[in-house]
């Protein structure tokens, strides 16, 4: 498998006010094309730091794909570095020049000199037209390596990613497609260390498999790549693999690649034929946001009632007095009344309560922050649920929120038991 090597060049990379998105975009669409990223390195505006960069990663791997650094200012030295790294001369392109006092031209504005910098390359090398700003890119094969060039703005980079380089790629590289394949497999409920144990056999059973594990807002996504002889071996050992993973922790898979918590329980919904409802505290209203936000909800979702305060509980899902009183807005007793009342009001098969603290603080000790309880009621069937979140309040809330999802995908992918 052909392996690749990014560079990000730009000071403000560094920074912390600029995203390094084009890598992640990049690395993408190599692994799509059969490339393996190796490494990948953001580096700021200076001459020895990007030399080195180069050096490493031409030995690291075949291609090499850099983006930034490709301007007309005295900071942007990412081409003179890297033909100096390859040892090629740059000369004036005649046709380039004539291209930048195009662009200016079509501006009504003068070209400043510095521009010209722009318009050097080596003879060798496949220039890439940029339609959309000054820098065009590079494509330079050299010593069997492949050394890519690109702007550093990725309204500028991506299309010419995709329209320019990619059929470059597919020229040089055709064996590099068809043999690699990824699946995503999304997991709720263990940790990454506890995930990791069970995991443990799977990785043993086969080394053909390179596996992630990456933390998304409460969930944790198993990252699978498998390589085999040919497609139809890889997709043969991607089969085994997701089927041994399954068997170790089948109960918490919500779904896999495209999929997700909300499209899986929509699913399920729209199956048995029954609607939801939910009363929501200490959310806010965001586990009916994550419901509505996936078009065609209304054909399983009746509705929510957010009732942040005593008063609303008691007014809309008739929690009683007494019960608030003797054991707290915030407790077992309350979720359980909140969902029975929810179910009541809206005639829905299916709801859900969360009441809980969300912090950043708490008014009783013996009940701290991130203290959550859910109640799924389903017919006679009342499930409560109690959950002790780590995090800030947001990461609280969408926590709360994706486990009262899950609590019910369970209930439904049971048959209601």
């Amino acid at each position: 498998m052909k392996t690749a090597c990014l560079i990000s060049t730009g000071t403000e990379l560094l920074l912390g006010t600029t995203n390094d998105s084009n890598s992640t975009y990049i690395a993408e669409r190599l692994f799509n094309r059969g490339i393996r990223v190796v490494g990948k390195v953001v580096v700021g505006d200076n001459h020895n730091t990007i030399k080195k960069a180069f050096e490493n990663a031409l030995d690291l791997a075949d291609i090499v794909v850099s983006s930034g650094g490709l301007g007309p200012t005295r900071d942007d030295l990412t081409k003179e570095v890297a033909c100096e790294v390859m040892g090629c001369d740059m000369l004036i392109n005649m046709v380039e020049v004539q291209r930048l006092k195009d662009y200016f031209a079509r501006r009504q504005r003068s070209m400043p000199e510095s521009n010209l910098k722009q318009a050097l390359f080596p003879p060798e090398a496949e220039i890439i037209y940029n339609s959309l700003g000054t820098a065009p890119g590079m494509y330079l094969k050299k010593d069997n390596k492949v050394l890519v060039l690109l702007p550093g703005p990725p309204r500028e980079m991506e299309p010419m990613f995709k329209q320019e380089i990619e059929p470059r790629l597919e020229r040089d590289f055709p064996q590099a497609v068809n043999r690699v394949i990824r699946r995503t497999i999304k997991i709720l409920g263990p940790g990454e260390s506890q995930l990791e144990k069970m995991l443990d056999s799977v990785m043993d059973a086969y080394p053909e498999l390179a596996m992630a594990l990456l933390a998304v807002d409460g969930e944790i996504h198993i990252k699978l790549t498998v390589e085999g002889q040919d497609i139809n071996h890889s997709q043969e050992l991607m089969e085994k693999v997701s089927q041994s993973i399954k068997e170790s922790v089948g109960r918490h898979i919500v779904g896999y690649d495209d999929d997700s918590l909300v499209s899986v329980v929509a699913r399920c919904l729209v199956e048995t034929e029954k609607k939801l409802a939910v009363a929501e505290s200490c959310t806010g209203g965001l586990l009916a946001k994550m419901i509505t936000d996936l078009p065609g909800s209304s054909e399983y979702f009746w509705g929510s009632v957010t009732s942040y305060s005593n008063e609303a509980k008691m007014l809309y899902l008739d929690v009683k007095r007494e019960t608030l009183e003797k054991h707290g807005a915030v407790s077992p007793e309350v979720a359980r009344e909140m969902a029975q009342g929810m179910q009541k009001k809206s005639g829905a098969e299916l709801a859900l309560s969360i009441t809980g603290i969300a912090g950043p603080n708490s008014d009783a000790k013996e009940k701290p922050v991130g203290l959550v309880y859910i109640c799924l009621a389903a017919g006679d069937l009342l499930q409560v649920k109690e959950m002790h979140f780590v995090g800030n309040r947001e990461s609280i809330r969408i926590l709360a929120a994706k486990t009262a999802l899950d609590l019910l995908r369970r209930h439904l992918i049971n048959g209601g038991r």
